[in-house]
């Protein structure tokens, strides 16, 4: 997939294209809907498979204080869209003189002008340009004018509830990762280098690798099954998201005990796949007693691994 930084760098007339634009943050089962929409198209008419998105967020240039976490970084995304079937994604420059662009000025320069679109895919409720003016109604009168086509996805539901990144994040906020999952299409994860923690889970028994992330939306704080990935090799893991009360750390740690693993890996990328919750964080009265409890969470994680599969 050809990665391109702001439309104003294509140099290069795209064969029939076939465009969807969005923020796709988390590239959930909606998302995906889309994108193999436009995939699937691009293909029979052997065309170009093309998605626009934006960087940063709109909401953290336009009103930061209300702009949500990500759910994935923008590397993330892209490996994720990519995954998808895109040919090219164009990632548009965010900003303040951005926003205040005309939707028709959009479809014209951009859409037309510099991708020349032959079909828009969008979803049922996309809006676009300055006050989100660009409803699909008038997408579609902007089609009729320059000679695109229109396609608007219905919502995907799953259990009868509409997936939306707003569902997502409330449920990985609460802790509820099962069913982040769920309209997700595969596990939530973060990814971090490990870095140096304070070795108490090596005295207990139980060593445990700490990361620092740049993701922006943790899990609830509390105890998860997971699966850990190291270079490319896959491990069952036990994921603490908090603040140690039993050694009455202060500061919020992401550590995790890697199932049948040894060796040092300060300094590796390593990705955690959450799968279930266990319990939450609690204050042990003694570091005994935390040890007890971790081989129990270590029982628990491996049967939510395995009937996971």
């Amino acid at each position: 997939m050809l990665v391109i930084r702001d439309a104003a760098n294509i140099k290069k007339e795209i064969k029939t294209p076939v465009v969807t634009l969005g923020n796709f943050d988390g590239i959930h089962l909606g998302h995906k809907t889309i994108l193999n929409y436009v995939s699937d198209m691009a293909g029979k008419t052997d065309g170009t498979a093309v998605a626009i998105t934006f960087s940063p967020h709109p909401l953290k240039v336009l009103s930061p204080d209300l702009s949500p976490a990500m759910l994935t970084t923008f590397k993330k995304k892209v490996t994720l869209i990519r995954d998808e079937g895109i040919d090219i994604l164009v990632c548009a420059r965010f900003s303040k003189k951005f926003a205040d662009q005309h939707p028709r000025s959009f479809a014209e320069d951009v859409l037309v002008g510099k991708i020349g679109a032959k079909e828009v895919v969008v979803g049922y409720d996309y809006r676009f340009g300055k006050g989100r003016e660009g409803t699909i109604d008038y997408l579609k009168k902007m089609g009729e004018e320059f000679g695109f086509a229109i396609t608007v996805i219905d919502a995907y539901k799953v259990e009868g509830e509409i997936v939306s990144s707003t569902a997502i994040r409330s449920f990985i906020e609460d802790g509820e990762v099962d069913k982040a999952s769920r309209m997700l299409g595969r596990y939530y994860s973060i990814e971090g280098r490990v870095i140096n923690g304070m070795k108490q889970g090596i005295a207990i028994g139980y060593p445990t690798a700490n990361i620092s992330t740049p993701s922006e939306l943790l899990p609830h704080t509390g105890v998860y099954a997971a699966n850990v990935n190291i270079e490319n090799k896959r491990y069952n893991g036990v994921v603490n998201i908090g603040f140690n009360p039993t050694f009455k750390r202060d500061r919020l740690t992401i550590e995790t005990h890697i199932l049948e693993f040894k060796g040092d890996l300060y300094g590796c990328r390593m990705e955690i796949e959450f799968i279930g919750r266990i319990r939450n964080e609690q204050e042990f009265p003694s570091a005994e007693e935390l040890a007890k409890q971790i081989r129990k969470d270590v029982d628990t994680a491996t049967k939510i691994i395995a009937k996971a599969g």
